[in-house]
């Protein structure tokens, strides 16, 4: 992967800026998503009661599915930016669960940058898209678009 100044990265809006490698959501780790966040719906960890849903079986959390970002991130092929200090979550712009993740089911993100603004020096505003694709599957998972500031 390669590394980039802030200013180069904010020449690459609109463009899609890479993607990250396939995450395998199994069972297990919905289970602990369930447990750490109490959403224990059986949809997510009750196997024998899914089967009867239109799922067919278990499905991830959307919130779980969401939560994958920074690991997505973290193991893409986007350029690294140069001297970041510190990265900060700012918030969403909106987001949207489009199709579930069945137990079992490798996802992988996609990135778009979206905005690249220096609000005062060393202090840039990134706006990603990020779309997760589920592997076999026409539509994905969800499209949110993130804002994180960073510190360079």
């Amino acid at each position: 992967m390669s590394s980039i100044t802030a200013q180069d990265l904010a020449g690459k809006v609109g463009e899609n800026i890479g993607s990250s490698e396939w995450i395998t959501l199994d069972q297990e780790t919905i289970n602990k998503f369930a447990d750490a966040t109490g959403d224990h719906q059986f949809i997510h960890v009750n196997e024998e009661a899914a089967k009867m849903t239109p799922f067919g079986g278990t499905i991830a959390h959307g919130f779980l599915t969401l939560s994958l970002m920074p690991v997505m991130t973290a193991k893409s092929d986007m350029p690294r930016l140069e001297g970041v200090k510190m990265g900060v979550n700012y918030g969403g712009n909106k987001t949207r669960f489009l199709s579930p993740v069945r137990s079992g089911k490798r996802v992988r993100g996609h990135f778009k940058l979206l905005d690249m603004t220096e609000k005062r020096p060393g202090q840039w505003q990134q706006t990603l898209e990020l779309t997760v694709e589920i592997e076999g599957e026409e539509k994905p998972a969800l499209i949110a678009e993130w804002i994180t500031m960073l510190f360079v």
